[in-house]
Formats: C-alpha cells, structure tokens, sequence
C-alpha cells in the first residue's frame, strides 16, 4: 500500500514521442485549455500599456505594468507562473530573455502570450490553460489536475491533452507517433498506459 501524501499532490502526465526534437521540424510545442483546469491557481502578469492595462486588469491579471515590471525581474522578483505581452512590449520585454527565457517564462506568439486580445489570453490562463514542449529525450511532461479531481475530470482533462498533442505532431515525425504514455502524481508511483486503446490516432 502506498501512503497517502499529506497535500493534494498533482497529477502528470509524460508521453515520449516518437520525434528526435534535435531537429527543428520536429519540435512539439503548444497550448491546451484543460477542460477543467489544473487544480492550480496560476498568478499572470502583464506587460502593456495605454488602455490595455485596464483590460488586462478587468480580465484578472495579477499583475499589470511595463518598464517598472521589467526593472522589478531585473531585480531578481519572480513572483508569477505565465508572463503575456502586448506585441508593442516587446522591445522592453526582450531585456528579461535571459531570466525569463530558461524558465519557460518569456511571452511568445506560438503560445498565445504576445497578443493584443489580453483579455482572452488571461482569461484562458486562469481557466486552466497548459503550455506544453517536448524535452530533449522526446517527452512531454504536463500536469492535468490533481489527486483530489474525481476521476471522470481526470480523463477528460487527460483526453484534452493526448487529442492536442496529436494535433501538434510533426508532419516529419516517423513511425509511431505516441510511443508510451505514464501517468503518476507527485509522490506516486507511475501507471504506464498504452495510448492506442485510449486514442486510435496515436499511431
């Protein structure tokens, strides 16, 4: 038996691909809104200015500025999980890519987090969404909810997930494309899956 953990422990998920992302065409990388959420309230920021600080207020950002926002990083504060930019930003923006950019953290067209519609990518963030990029090794690793989720939530955030990955593959990838999926929580052990039954197109 495998004792429980005394906090509400998160459940990932990690698919190897069947990609050699040393290649460029075969990078995998992209967002899914999870259907119902990660279990995680995640604390935005916004780089803007003009009326479209307002907006990205009135949309719940957490936090909302420009040039002092990027001197207060410089300082080395890095209170924040998503940083989103208004395309005009990023010239000021640019100056944090070495502190934002190893951390997953720098606003980026692909991922919807440099765009003048504020409102929806905020609101997005807040409503579950998931960025997602395959590693070195070829495997994506994504949190879909946590252990305290009843399980049907689980599986459609888990389905959300695998359907947006499949979506995302590679026209050069070759062979099987979803090669081995394990899902486990932080302090558990991982439940290998095999994606073929859950997904056909996994091929």
């Amino acid at each position: 038996k495998i004792a429980p953990a005394k906090f509400d422990e998160t459940v990932e998920v990690s698919a190897r691909l069947g990609v050699d992302p040393r290649h460029a065409d075969q990078q995998v990388r992209g967002t899914v809104v999870l259907p119902h959420g990660t279990g995680k309230t995640r604390t935005v920021l916004v780089f803007a200015k003009g009326e479209k600080l307002q907006e990205a207020e009135e949309a719940g950002a957490d936090f909302v500025g420009g040039e002092e926002l990027v001197e207060k990083i410089q300082g080395g504060w890095l209170g924040f999980d998503v940083a989103i930019a208004t395309p005009d930003m990023m010239g000021v923006v640019g100056k944090l890519g070495r502190i934002l950019g190893p951390r997953g953290l720098m606003p980026n067209p692909k991922t919807g987090t440099v765009t003048f519609d504020l409102s929806k990518a905020v609101k997005e963030v807040k409503a579950g969404k998931i960025e997602y990029r395959v590693d070195k090794t070829a495997i994506v690793h994504a949190p879909i909810g946590k252990v305290s989720f009843d399980l049907d939530k689980l599986e459609e955030n888990f389905h959300a997930l695998l359907e947006a990955l499949i979506k995302a593959r590679p026209s050069a990838a070759k062979g099987q494309y979803l090669r081995s999926v394990v899902v486990s929580s932080t302090m558990g052990p991982g439940v290998k899956i095999n994606p073929l039954k859950i997904v056909p197109s996994a091929k």
